[in-house]
This record gives structure tokens, sequence and C-alpha cells, in this order.
């Protein structure tokens, strides 16, 4: 993705990385975060079967391009279930784009139907979009993103992820403040939410 459109490279690492943070409130056992930290990491592969003229463009998609732009969770699915040990993985690169009250695509998931993965990181990458300048607008602070997130919570966002996203927000400030793309935060497991 780097070769085609550096800053989804390198969006790719940070939500990655900070998506960490949020799951290692959730479980220790390190095959699980491995595999939620490669379908963060890889998220978007599908779009290399996006044409450049539609990946690339300044303005507004129509909406046949849209339809293309919305294949790219199934073709991303698709590469990544045909590596071994990568089926959690692959299920966070499919549930990227939906949302907790099932507005999303490409399935119209909603609440857990999602897997957790796919919750905990559609928190981490609004708040990086959010938070990361693009051709179209500057970054906006931290607290703007942060109470846009907390209005979308129960709708877009799974509360339980933005409670997650509230309790390491010190971590994720710092983080997201330095466009960190590697990070290894004090981990201490939350009571109770090991059931997500």
């Amino acid at each position: 993705m780097d070769l085609r459109e550096r800053e989804t490279g390198l969006h790719s690492r940070r939500v990655a990385c900070h998506t960490q943070v949020l799951a290692r409130q959730f479980t220790d056992d390190a095959s699980v975060l491995r595999q939620i930290y490669w379908g963060a990491l890889l998220h978007d592969l599908g779009k290399i079967g996006v044409p450049d003229h539609i990946l690339l463009k300044a303005g507004p998609l129509d909406a046949a391009e849209w339809a293309v732009m919305r294949q790219h969770p199934e073709d991303g699915y698709h590469i990544v279930s045909r590596l071994p040990d990568m089926a959690l993985a692959a299920q966070v690169v499919l549930c990227h784009e939906e949302r907790f009250d099932g507005s999303g695509y490409p399935h119209g998931l909603a609440g857990k139907a999602i897997p957790l993965g796919a919750r905990l990181f559609a928190v981490i990458d609004t708040l990086d979009a959010m938070t990361s300048d693009r051709p179209y607008r500057s970054a906006l602070p931290f607290d703007a993103a942060k109470a846009e997130i907390l209005s979308m919570a129960g709708r877009q966002f799974d509360p339980l992820a933005v409670d997650a996203m509230v309790h390491e927000e010190a971590a994720l400030r710092w983080m997201v403040g330095i466009k960190c793309t590697q990070f290894e935060p004090p981990h201490t497991p939350v009571e109770g939410r090991g059931d997500a």
C-alpha cells in the first residue's frame, strides 16, 4: 500500500499499534493479540484492487466509485483468510467497515456479531483519521476527536470499545501526539471485560 499511497501505510501501522492498547484490556492471550494486530495492520489490504483513479481521487467518489471502494473489505479478507493461522485477523479485515448499529458494510453486521477486534479497531481508525492531516482538512485536536467518538457510542461504535478508549486516554493521547507506530504500553487487564 505504501507504494501506491503512502499515508495508507502509515495509517495502518499506527492503528495496528493503537488497537493493541485497547485489545490488551480484554485479553492477554498473545495469539489473539497478534491476530488483532495483523487484522488492524492489513485492514486496507483489499485496496490494492482499487484502481488508482478511485483510490487516489482528490474529490468525492460517485456511486459507481463507491461500489468499487466498498469491495475492499471482502477483497482483503479473501487474501488474508488464505494465510495460515490468520482466521481472526481475516475477520478483522472483513468487518472493519461494519458499524455497531448495523449500518456499515459489507454485511450490515451489528453489535456483538462484529468481532471484538473489529469493534476496537473502528474506534481507533476514526481517532487516527480525525487526528491526522488530510488533503481536504487539517487534523483535529484529540479532544475534538474524542468528543465525536463519544457522541457516536451505541451507533457507529460499540460503547465497550469507546469506554476502553477513555480508559486508555493518556496512552492514546501521547501516541496520537507523536504519530506513534510502535508502542508497548503497560498492560493491566480490566476486570469483567474478558467476555466481550
